[in-house]
């Protein structure tokens, strides 16, 4: 039986096929390949046109750029550098491309994540990383060079065959072979390889791979998993973690370099002299697991891992090497700094920022590595997964409507319009509303709010306000974490509700913010969100109050006649026209408008004149 190819294979005619209509269409057909090496040049004109590679002088910096996504003709012709095979592919007119409707392009059904989570555990020890070959004194440069293209050629292969005999999709990896020899170096030199990963989502961040070739590497030296950005997560959240980490085996410590920064802000003055921080910082009342580490303490943890070396010169005690290692944009450079206390590595918001190792001596004891974030292969459910994870940059990001869909599923309404100051209006149940409110009404509030137009048309700039939305939400302005792997599975919602009170709001949004978080819980216990009545209620209402001439009636006296009832004042004395629509507006949550609507207009509203 001959199995059907899967839609992920890479091949150089779908490449070619994908290349075309992926890009857009320049003068005379001419296609440039712009990947790892700017290698895929394009020549000639008319009918035909002929791709090759050549080969590249480079400057240092330029091989040192971080490549995690590749069109399939740019990752062809790197495979095909990689491996030195020369090629020449003439594409001609006669080729026609079939287009194939998507439904539903960005975003996972419910079933089909649970589908796709399954295959990923499934699947998951074929996972690897690169590994670098094995070379001594003898190998010579040319040598070792080759082997490691070999190699890395090897591993790319691996993970395509992967994609395409399991159909699964991929995070976009790190395919710059200069970047993985900058981690193949910090592995070898390091006696502690320390894994930093973002606390939100700590096992989208963690390689399971790259923890297991640091023994391969050496059996003595030893792995930590480094909880960043715990200040993010509540106890609560941080016990549930931590019993996670203890089921499996894996050496875990929560941090923040945000929290150490501040610390440090607060209590180092250039005036006055230094003090320890653990003079000056009330010790937490927590279990030691979960506590969040000052930096004297990291320090103490770094030595406590790392394994006892002999020093080969007893007269030049060798210094215990820490390595660091994580995805960019999850805090290594601010943990150094933090470390250090003082600006000694450049930090940036935009991810990748470090490209090359470094070393910095921390102490008397400790000597730092800091690797240049890469992103490690993983599998994804979606790219708007990875926007919202940080892995991606958000500034370079063209499809938004994904992303700000997970946002307005994940932060409760009642939050995001308190920290935004805003109205989300969501579509009814009767056409079509779920309660929740969509990536669409939620950039179009805050569009409208902050008075983001196009140009020219007027309409909300609905791609602008996406970019504010989810920077907000990867530098944790909206929070939200997500709950380690159980059977059955966590309820997010659950997981989530203590960190959407007015507490977790700025300072200059608290007051007069109304979130009434056990109203909320009731709503999620009986799976029944309020939400504002559509036009075909209106339509119902106003049918049901006018008579059959057509013209709408009025009501006397709607409510209870005594004291304190809508549209009376105390001692029984009764408003009339504008002021009684309003009280009767404000009690029932309506709006003047509406209410003088059912009455029948400011005419009808004094009633006619009994003629007897």
């Amino acid at each position: 039986m001959v199995l059907a190819e899967s839609k992920n294979k890479v091949g150089l005619g779908r490449a070619l096929m994908n290349s075309r209509s992926g890009s857009a269409h320049k003068t005379n057909n001419k296609h440039r390949g712009n990947g790892a090496g700017r290698d895929g040049r394009g020549t000639g004109s008319g009918q035909a046109e002929t791709l090759y590679t050549t080969e590249k002088h480079e400057a240092d910096w330029y091989k040192m750029r971080s490549i995690t996504q590749q069109n399939d003709l740019d990752e062809f012709l790197n495979t095909a550098e990689l491996a030195d095979t020369d090629f020449t592919a003439e594409k001609t007119s006669n080729l026609k491309i079939i287009h194939k409707d998507q439904v539903n392009s960005y975003l996972l059904t419910a079933d089909e994540e649970k589908a796709a989570k399954t295959k990923h555990r499934q699947n998951k020890q074929q996972l690897t990383v690169p590994r670098r070959p094995h070379w001594d004194s003898t190998t010579t440069p040319a040598e070792l060079e080759r082997r490691e293209k070999d190699s890395f050629l090897h591993w790319r292969r691996g993970l395509a065959e992967l994609q395409e005999t399991k159909d699964l999709l991929m995070t976009p990896f790190e395919r710059n072979l200069e970047v993985w020899r900058q981690l193949w170096r910090v592995i070898e030199r390091s006696d502690l390889v320390v894994q930093i990963v973002d606390a939100r989502n700590p096992l989208m961040f963690r390689s399971e791979d790259m923890e297991r070739y640091v023994k391969e590497v050496d059996k003595r030296k030893n792995n930590l998993l480094l909880v960043n950005k715990a200040d993010m997560m509540t106890a609560e959240q941080r016990s549930a973690w931590a019993d996670y980490f203890e089921k499996e085996g894996i050496s875990y410590r929560f941090f923040s370099a945000a929290l150490a920064k501040q610390v440090n802000e607060e209590y180092y003055s250039e005036d006055e002299e230094e003090k320890p921080v653990e003079e000056v910082v009330e010790e937490e009342k927590e279990e030691p697991r979960i506590r969040i580490l000052t930096v004297s303490e990291l320090e103490e943890v770094f030595l406590e891992h790392a394994p006892i070396v002999e020093d080969k010169d007893p007269e030049k005690p060798r210094k215990t090497q820490i390595g660091l290692v994580g995805y960019p944009n999850v805090g290594k450079s601010s943990t150094i700094n933090a470390l250090i206390g003082a600006k000694k590595v450049s930090v940036s918001s935009t991810p990748g920022k470090t490209k090359h190792f470094q070393t910095l001596h921390l102490s008397e004891e400790i000597v730092l590595c800091d690797c240049p974030g890469l992103v490690f292969p993983n599998f994804a459910t979606t790219k708007a997964e990875l926007v919202c994870n940080g892995v991606l940059p958000i500034d370079q990001l063209r499809e938004f409507s994904g992303p700000a869909t997970l946002v307005a599923q994940r932060i409760p309404q009642h939050f995001l319009e308190s920290l935004y100051g805003i109205k989300i209006h969501t579509r009814p149940f009767e056409e079509g509303g779920t309660g929740i409110p969509t990536g669409e009404e939620l950039l179009m509030a805050y569009a409208r709010a902050r008075s983001f137009y196009k140009t020219g048309a007027g309409n909300p700039d609905e791609s602008r306000a996406a970019r504010y939305v989810l920077k907000d939400y990867v530098n944790g302005k909206l929070r939200f974490c997500h709950p380690p792997p159980a059977d059955p599975p966590i309820d997010s919602f659950n997981f989530n509700k203590g960190i959407y009170d007015e507490a977790h709001l700025p300072q200059n949004r608290r007051a007069g913010a109304s979130l009434d978080q056990d109203h909320d819980d009731d709503l999620a216990s009986e799976d029944l969100p309020v939400v504002e009545m559509g036009e075909k209620s209106h339509d119902l209402d106003r049918k049901f109050f006018a008579d059959g001439q057509g013209s709408l009636g009025h009501m006397k006296t709607p409510f209870h006649l005594g004291a304190g009832a809508a549209g009376a004042l105390p001692g029984g004395k009764h408003l009339s026209g504008r002021k009684a629509r309003t009280m009767i507006a404000l009690d029932n949550n309506l709006s003047p408008e509406e209410v003088r609507k059912a009455m029948g207009g400011k005419k009808h509203f004094k009633g006619k004149k009994n003629i007897k």
